[in-house]
């Protein structure tokens, strides 16, 4: 182990030249970081930006000394405490990890033990690494709960993870991380999956808590609203290296980059121009009295609790060629919605109606023509792609099923459709797993476009993307469908993409529809509380990050 000169007391952590590599399958070094240097203050908020595969998260993770399999760091030093992370040895990073630093991560259900209760998790935390006795851990944990705001820390504490929601999930991460007080917490990607008001709660918090303990914070996100928020400096990555850094203000009213810029242009804002308005055209679905009731758990055959509503009297309508958002919390129902809509769940009640004939519930009920014509594109793109095969497979797959179509003209339609989504032939030859998160999910838009829809459900789709993926990915989508003339269903907890996309709008609460109708109008003036809340969720971040040069883009203009 290398130890350096005691540190400067302002000073918690510094960056020289720091590179970080990692062996691919031939044993070749690939760089991803690529001497980086910055300076981290005590008790100071840094975020650290960039699109995915620019390195922010493996620069973030190397300041609790860690590297993913086959990483190694290149040169360059990484001092934190006084200890050189590039060249300590486990133990002495064993020795911070948890109590001078400890790490949020990006998905909180996978980072808990989900057959442990979550008071449990954290009270480990506090005997292994704090020394704490069991009545010791236990009350201190109860406290962090409480600390985060979540109501009745006792029964919070008896939970597994399954049982709580995802907000309330992200609350017991950072509890159990910040249960030995580090001077340091990085958080990677930490609302990502998060609704907006969930999202503004966290974030509310994290502040707060940086606030009264004084914990040094470094926050890894594609989000610049949420650097915004919580930041007081950003550095801007790109292929390893950083590009800007200052004052997040600063940074954002007057980048110095290209870059940078584009990262800004790419946010999606509501302070833009809406989506423009279609001509009323007659409805291609209709939904009437729609219910869902969940299966009330059972033991030994008798039910444990009631059976839970997830959506109650749904009335809505989708013109021919329109674009109908659907907004709301985790919770709201909305998903269930699609599912059904797609035939992957039958309804409970009511009336499903496709160019005025009656849907079976299932997709399996349903003729192959009409399958074909309603797709759905799901909020994970490796997961509803076949990881054996090819991305050529997926797509060729609906040509020749609903077709007819020889392999020859399969590929080359599917080649088309890639091309339409900014994607080469060479792409088609490729694995799931050798793509982007953007690139995987415009293979699930060409899978879907390929069977020549009529109605579209996308759920999500754009929610682990950053900015300027996620600005490509609609673009491209919204291409594809005015194109191809097709309804779609956007499914989302992101209003700006809404904004973008749809001009009418429903939102949903506890499965019911609790305001309805032209998303300018909505957005303007909401009658609902709810609804205001998700409005005032959006944009308090968003108007932060309005560059000063920034000029206001027609969302409807190609």
């Amino acid at each position: 182990m290398r130890r350096v000169a005691p540190p400067d007391t302002d000073v918690l952590a510094t960056a020289r030249d720091l590179s970080i590599g990692y062996a691919d399958a031939l044993g070749r070094t690939i760089g991803v970081v690529d001497r980086v240097g910055f300076r981290l203050s005590a008790g100071e908020a840094l975020g650290i930006v960039g699109e995915s595969g620019s390195g922010k998260s493996t620069l973030a993770r190397a300041l609790l000394g860690y590297r993913r399999a086959g990483g190694r760091f290149l040169g360059g030093a990484l001092e934190f405490g006084g200890v050189d992370l590039a060249r300590a040895d486990r133990a002495t990073v064993g020795r911070l990890r948890g109590i001078e630093v400890a790490m949020v991560p990006q998905n909180p259900l996978s980072s808990l033990t989900y057959h442990m209760r979550v008071g449990a998790q954290i009270e480990e935390v506090l005997r292994t690494r704090a020394g704490h006795g069991r009545a010791a851990a236990r009350a201190r944990a109860l406290e962090l709960l409480g600390a985060m705001g979540l109501p009745e820390p006792a029964a919070i504490a008896r939970r597994y993870p399954h049982q709580l929601s995802g907000g309330q999930r992200q609350r017991v991460v950072i509890a159990a991380a910040l249960a030995c007080r580090p001077k340091l917490l990085v958080l990677d990607e930490p609302t990502t999956a998060l609704d907006k008001t969930t999202e503004v709660q966290v974030l509310d918090l994290v502040v707060r808590l940086r606030r009264e303990l004084g914990t040094t914070l470094v926050l890894v996100t594609h989000d610049l609203n949420v650097v915004a928020q919580v930041c007081d400096r950003v550095l801007v990555m790109k292929d390893g290296a950083v590009v800007e850094e200052g004052v997040v203000r600063d940074v954002f009213a007057s980048p110095r980059t290209a870059y940078a810029r584009t990262l800004l242009d790419a946010t999606l804002r509501l302070d833009a121009g809406p989506a423009a308005a279609a001509p009323a055209a007659a409805p291609i679905l209709s939904i009437e009295k729609l219910g869902f009731v969940y299966d009330a758990p059972r033991w030994f055959g008798l039910s444990r609790s009631p059976a839970r509503p997830a959506l109650t009297d749904i009335d809505v309508a989708v013109g021919r060629g329109e674009v109908l958002g659907v907004i709301g919390e985790s919770g709201s129902g909305k998903t269930t919605l699609g599912l059904i809509v797609a035939g992957m769940m039958g309804a409970s009640r009511g009336r499903i109606d496709f160019e005025g004939t009656s849907l079976a519930p299932r997709a399996a009920q349903r003729p192959a023509d009409v399958r074909r014509r309603i797709q759905m594109v799901f909020q994970d793109p490796l997961s509803s792609l076949n990881p054996r095969h090819t991305v050529g497979a997926a797509i060729i797959r609906p040509l020749r099923r609903f077709f007819g179509l020889d392999r020859r003209a399969a590929r080359a339609r599917a080649a088309a459709l890639l091309q339409e989504l900014g994607m080469g032939e060479t792409y088609l030859d490729r694995y799931p797993r050798q793509l982007s998160g953007g690139q995987q999910q415009r293979v699930a838009i060409a899978r879907a476009f390929a069977a020549e829809p009529d109605l579209l459900v996308c759920d999500e789709i754009t929610s682990a993307l950053d900015a300027s993926i996620q600005a490509q990915v609609l673009d491209h989508l919204l291409a594809l469908q005015r194109r191809s003339g097709a309804s779609m269903i956007v499914i989302t907890h992101d209003l700006a993409v809404i904004w973008k996309m749809a001009r009418r709008v429903i939102v949903l609460r506890h499965g019911r529809i609790v305001e309805a109708g032209e998303t300018a109008e909505v957005f303007a003036a909401p009658r609902d509380p709810y609804t205001a809340r998700l409005l005032e969720a959006a944009t308090r971040a968003t108007r932060a990050t309005a560059p000063s040069t920034a000029v206001p883009q027609d969302a409807a203009t190609p």
